[in-house]
This record gives structure tokens, sequence and C-alpha cells, in this order.
């Protein structure tokens, strides 16, 4: 009597094995990792992000140039800018919670593993939403160039700053580095270094050549000036402000507050 070890031939049929699923469906849907599990996809490299932001954009105007909505077309491409903005401020909220949960576990350490392990997740998300932010402020800066581009002026935020922070590249193996070294970017975006150029000038003066000229000599003899202007929507202040924009000089604006000071606003 002989025995037939081969029982392929009385398996059911299978449209497909168990792992075939489960391979299949991380080729469609990628890794998610679980909220309390570090994210180990990579994030969205500089040429596909520079290429994505000119996609949308020159979607947008190919669709609605010539057409009866071209006239809210720049308000879309605004919109478009703000749209990253606004993710980078809910990001920096989320930044801002993780470093008061760092600060909250560091007092609580007792020298207990597991106290240990909860202060290295918090330092891993922190340095992650730092990424996530970094990259959204490249899209960000990719969509403000397009904005320019397409609409013929710089783009600016309705209300706050727009910066762009430099990346926390170095290996943070404390809690007190990471917290430290996220107050320096913070500091250094904010109040950047050089020495500080004021510049006023009246609203109804248009004169750009002179003013061009003459912020040119300062920068030659200054190439790492701030230029500190008062805001003004147009006139000699705004042409400053068109000058830093091309020159890619910082500035800061100091725009009166007239909600709360009226008339006595400086």
């Amino acid at each position: 009597m002989t025995i037939n070890r081969d029982d392929a031939e009385h398996e059911p049929p299978h449209a497909s094995s168990p792992i075939d699923r489960v391979l299949s469906e991380l080729q469609l849907y990628g890794h998610r990792p679980f909220q309390d599990e570090p994210d180990s996809r990579p994030l969205p490299e500089a040429t596909a992000i520079a290429g994505a932001t000119a996609d949308m954009f020159d979607a947008l105007v190919a669709t609605l140039t010539d057409t009866r909505l071209e006239p809210d077309l720049e308000d879309l491409l605004w919109s478009n800018v703000n749209l990253f903005h606004r993710a980078i401020l809910r990001i920096e909220r989320e930044l801002d919670h993780n470093e008061q949960a760092q600060r909250r576990s560091q007092k609580e350490q007792d020298g207990s593993e597991i106290r240990s392990v909860e202060l290295e997740r918090l330092i891993a998300e922190g340095m992650t939403f730092v990424e996530r932010r970094d990259s959204m402020e490249l899209f960000r800066d990719h969509a403000a160039d397009q904005f320019e581009r397409h609409a013929g002026s710089t783009w600016r935020p309705r209300a706050g700053s727009k910066v762009s922070h430099r990346a926390l590249t170095s290996a943070m193996i404390d809690s007190r580095d990471f917290l430290a070294a996220r107050r320096r970017a913070e500091n250094e975006a904010l109040l950047p270094a050089g020495p500080k150029v004021a510049f006023t000038g009246g609203l109804d003066f248009n004169d750009h050549r002179a003013i061009w000229d003459r912020l040119d000599k300062v920068f030659s003899k200054h190439p790492d000036m701030v230029l500190l202007h008062g805001g003004s929507p147009k006139g000699a202040e705004r042409i400053a402000a068109c000058w830093a924009d091309n020159r890619k000089v910082p500035q800061i604006a100091f725009k009166p507050d007239w909600a709360r000071h009226a008339k006595a606003a400086p």
C-alpha cells in the first residue's frame, strides 16, 4: 500500500494566499504606523515638492485663464499658498504640545525604564514634527514662488509672520538639547542676525530707481543686513519691501496697530 504525501491536489483553490493579500495591501496603501510608533516613511524629496507645486498652479492657471472664472484666479492661487501656511501653523501647535509634554516627562523621571522610554518616544515625536514642519515650509515657499510668477506680486499671509526654519538635523540624545535647539531655531528665524537697516518713506513717493539704488549701495556694504520698515501697502516702504524680496534680504515690518492705538498708532 502506498500513501500519497502530496496533498496539493486535495487543497481547495484560493484566489490568493494570506501573505499575498498582506503584500498587496502594503504595496497599495503603504505602511501606516500606529499612533505610538515612529513613522519610518521618508519625507518627499525637494525636487518632487517643487514639481508638485508647479503642477498645481499650472493646472489652475491653464483651466481658469480666458474664462469667466479668471477674476477669481489670484485669490485661488493665494489660497493655495495659504493652505500650506496653515498646515505649518497646525504642526507648530502640535510641536508646542510636544514641548510641554517633554518638560512634564523630564520632571517625572524616576530612573525607571517606563519613564525613560516615554521621554524617548516624545523626543522622537518632536523631531518628526520638526521635519514635517520643515517639509511643509518647503511646500509653502515653492508655492509662494509660483504665486509670484503667475500673479506678479509677493505672497504674504493676512496676519502673522512668514518664516522658514533651518532643519534640526543634529543627533539629539537628550530632551533638553532638543528643546534648547528648537528655541534657538525659533529665535534665529524670527530675529535674524545681521546689522539692522531702518527705512521709511512717504506713501506718495514712487521713485523705485532711487530707492533700489540707495538700498543696493547699503547692501553692498552690509550683505548680511536686515531691512526694517513700516510695512505700508504702497509708496516708498512697499518699494523697499519688494527690493528685499528680490534681493533675498530678511525684512521686519513694523505695521501700525490701528485697532489698538487708533490715530495714535506709530
